[in-house]
């Protein structure tokens, strides 16, 4: 069965995420949506912070090791505070924040990259002590092929741009439910 949220269950974990995030802005508890069962499913995700269209962090868990909703609030406040490619989010900025949220399936390893589709995967490339990750929506915005793709990665993990070619490099695909705050209100 295919994993899918309702329009109500993406604007709990919307809600959830930006209340975690004032939370600890501000230090007040924030007003949490109780989670459905489906968001008590263990699931991987990841919540990316834009200002004005531009990244301002992302961070996620690619394993299912917690209930979606908790996942979506421990990458919230990572993303926000925790990116090492940005200072912490300050108080200023809360209310310029666009949130973004993928719920990740489970990992599937793949031995043919043509059972990559650009734009409906993700990939994870791992190779010795290295992996690098980049969600479906990456390819798509920065129009890139397969091949582009799966460089990219490589270069994500820290390898060499052509390491997916080598016969050590672990690749594996994902999907994700995509949605962010303009989409659903």
């Amino acid at each position: 069965m295919e994993f899918n949220l309702s329009d109500t269950e993406k604007k709990i974990l919307l809600v959830i995420a930006r209340e975690t995030i004032k939370e600890h802005l501000t230090g007040k508890k924030g007003n949490y949506p109780a989670p459905t069962d489906k968001l008590m499913t263990k699931c991987g995700a990841f919540v990316t912070l834009h200002i004005q269209g531009r990244l301002r962090g992302c961070i996620g868990y690619v394993v299912p090791i917690k209930p979606l909703y908790e996942t979506v609030k421990d990458v919230a406040v990572s993303s926000a505070f925790h990116d090492p490619r940005f200072p912490p989010l300050g108080p200023e900025e809360f209310d310029s924040i666009e949130i973004e949220i993928s719920a990740l399936s489970p990992l599937k390893r793949v031995t043919d990259i043509n059972e990559i589709k650009v734009g409906k995967h993700g990939i994870m490339i791992k190779r010795g002590f290295s992996s690098g990750l980049l969600l479906p929506q990456v390819a798509e915005e920065q129009n890139w092929d397969l091949e582009m793709f799966l460089t990219n990665t490589c270069y994500k993990a820290g390898l060499d741009g052509n390491c997916w070619k080598q016969k050590d490099t672990e690749i594996e695909i994902f999907s994700a439910i995509v949605f962010n705050e303009k989409e659903i209100k």
